[in-house]
């Protein structure tokens, strides 16, 4: 009897035991866990931007007279040479000697404004001619695999720009033309008609193919000369103007990729960096901080059917592609932490944490290239804390 409680008494206190064993013995610290693996890697700069039309123009009254109420609305089409305006000369509009000077003396200067515009057009198309001709030769090199793929995207990008260059200077002569007009209009309706009765109507044409784009003066009423009235221009050609940090805009080269999210439609657009422009200016950001920041202008590259819906004014984001490489060795940002002058990271080997310095490459803010110190298939502690240390046991969360 007496042995049988000495038993049982032995077997609780063993039971005790092992219970305050199991309670105090050290459990391994739950972690959360991710992979090194090769993976695409993007390099990008995001900001807002909006796009705006290539080539916009300001019509402005070429003489002093009554303009007549403008009856067309934003959106119309403006045909190019069409009138979209009539101004009625003013009694008496007869210019005096020096007024008939000076509007000769325009005139004379519209005349040299469209030879330079003229030869400038000349100049632009054998820019052009010769940007082409090496385009081709760079695509039998590329071909031959005489030259790298960036030395052929440089290629292409600069005859994409000096076809944009050839479009804008042959719109620049025919801008200087219209002004050659309205120059020698001041001359040829200045003076009322003899017979008393109201000179012709000076009609502002359209320099352009497009749109009209914004109303300036709707109202008839009397106008000087050089007022605005109508701003026209082709909203299917559009640009994209970005507002980019002055030290994120010495990354963003010329030529360079850029794509452009959430503009509304549901496909990703494709675009080129045309400028960076060379000057900066100061911004005051939403929380009241001065920042730096210099305008990018990007075109868009991607077919104008995928983006027709897009206007002059609207709202895109813009991602600029300053690194990417489609094969890298990367690992989870979060897992990275600073050791002394470089990174490091706690691999888990045999269930416990490894403390592991790396060297690094560029990184997009959620993953970032290893140069050294860890292999595809290196399973790595994502946020740790002050739990983890080199050589602690440790458990991944189980999902």
């Amino acid at each position: 009897m007496l042995k049988g409680r000495f038993t049982g008494m032995l077997i609780a206190a063993l039971l005790v035991a092992l219970a305050l064993a199991w309670g105090f013995w050290p459990r391994p610290v739950m972690i959360e866990a991710g992979e090194v693996a090769h993976r695409p890697l993007q390099v990008t700069v995001e900001e807002e931007g909006r796009t705006r039309v290539k080539d916009r123009y300001m019509l402005y009254a070429s003489v002093a007279g009554y303009l007549r109420r403008i009856e067309l609305e934003v959106g119309d089409p403006a045909p190019f040479g069409a009138a979209l305006e009539l101004l009625d000369p003013l009694r008496p509009a007869v210019l005096d000697p020096r007024a008939r000077a000076e509007a000769e003396a325009r005139v004379a200067a519209a005349r040299s404004s469209l030879r330079r515009a003229e030869a400038a057009a000349q100049q632009s198309e054998a820019e052009a001619e010769l940007a082409a001709e090496e385009f081709r030769r760079r695509e039998d090199m590329l071909v031959r695999q005489l030259i790298s793929r960036s030395e052929f995207d440089q290629a292409r990008s600069r005859t994409r720009a000096m076809d944009a260059a050839r479009v804008a200077a042959v719109a620049a002569v025919e801008v200087a033309r219209f002004e050659l007009e309205a120059a020698m209009a001041t001359l040829r309706y200045s003076a009322v008609a003899s017979d008393g009765e109201p000179g012709e109507p000076v009609p502002v044409r359209s320099p352009v193919e497009g749109r009209v784009l914004k109303v300036v003066q709707e109202s008839a009423g009397v106008v000087a000369a050089g007022q605005p009235l109508l701003e026209v221009g082709d909203p299917g050609r559009l640009e994209v103007e970005v507002e980019v940090l002055s030290r994120d805009a010495v990354r963003i080269e010329p030529g360079g990729r850029v794509l452009f999210e959430r503009w509304g439609g549901d496909e990703e657009l494709e675009g080129v960096v045309l400028t960076v422009e060379p000057t900066g200016f100061t911004k005051i950001s939403a929380l009241g901080v001065e920042e730096q920041r210099v305008r990018v202008i990007a075109d868009i590259s991607s077919p104008p059917a995928t983006w027709q819906r897009l206007g002059d004014g609207y709202r895109v984001e813009a991602r600029f592609v300053v690194w990417e490489r489609e094969d890298a060795l990367t690992v989870p940002a979060s897992a990275l932490f600073r050791r002394d002058e470089g990174w490091a990271v706690f691999v888990v080997e045999a269930g416990r944490a490894k403390l592991q310095p790396v060297r690094l490459g560029p990184g997009s803010g959620l993953l970032t290239e290893v140069l050294e110190g860890l292999s595809a298939g290196d399973v790595v502690i994502v946020h740790p804390d002050d739990a983890v240390e080199d050589g602690v046991r440790v458990e991944p969360f189980r999902k």
